[in-house]
């Protein structure tokens, strides 16, 4: 049984960090974030080094930058003078805090820059100019109806895909 749960665990692990690529993380913060959401205890940083083999330096690193997303936090053990992570479990916040991350970190500054070329590009007369400015201001207007979704969806208090309908209606 035991040697069954560590095979799914690993698995699982393994492909959430595989995952984390997708979402903007490197493999081990995916990989620590991973190892948190199925552990059923908060885990102190030397058991997560010595469960997932990373260095005490990518596993502190990685621990803050969870801890600076919203993904984990630090929590007090009574008895214990050791730090100790956890992860947010339900499943619709960790998606919510994940798209909010994207955009502040992915979306927000590509709508900025496309903006700024448009601006740039306004007026400039000529049949590539014109094509160029026509492309990034399409470019723009997408990014910013996409933020704009994903900003409603991300406001949404429902764990349910009702949000999610809501959103899209």
């Amino acid at each position: 049984m035991e040697n069954k749960l560590h095979q799914a665990r690993s698995r699982f692990i393994a492909e959430w960090g595989a995952l984390g690529s997708a979402w903007g993380i490197n493999r081990s913060m995916a990989s620590i974030h991973a190892r948190l959401l199925v552990a059923p205890d908060p885990m102190t940083a030397d058991e997560l080094m010595d469960d997932l083999e990373l260095s005490r330096g990518n596993t502190s690193t990685n621990l803050r930058e969870l801890v600076a997303w919203g993904l984990v936090r630090q929590v007090a053990v009574k008895g214990e003078r050791r730090q100790f992570f956890l992860a947010e479990k339900e499943p619709w916040r960790i998606f919510v805090t994940i798209v909010r991350e994207r955009l502040r970190r992915e979306l927000d500054p590509a709508l900025e820059t496309l903006e700024d070329v448009a601006a740039m590009s306004e007026g400039l007369e000529g049949r590539e100019a014109e094509e160029f400015h026509r492309v990034v201001t399409g470019m723009a207007g997408f990014i910013r109806t996409v933020r704009g979704l994903a900003r409603r969806l991300v406001g949404s208090e429902s764990s349910t895909l009702a949000g999610l309908a809501r959103v899209l209606s």
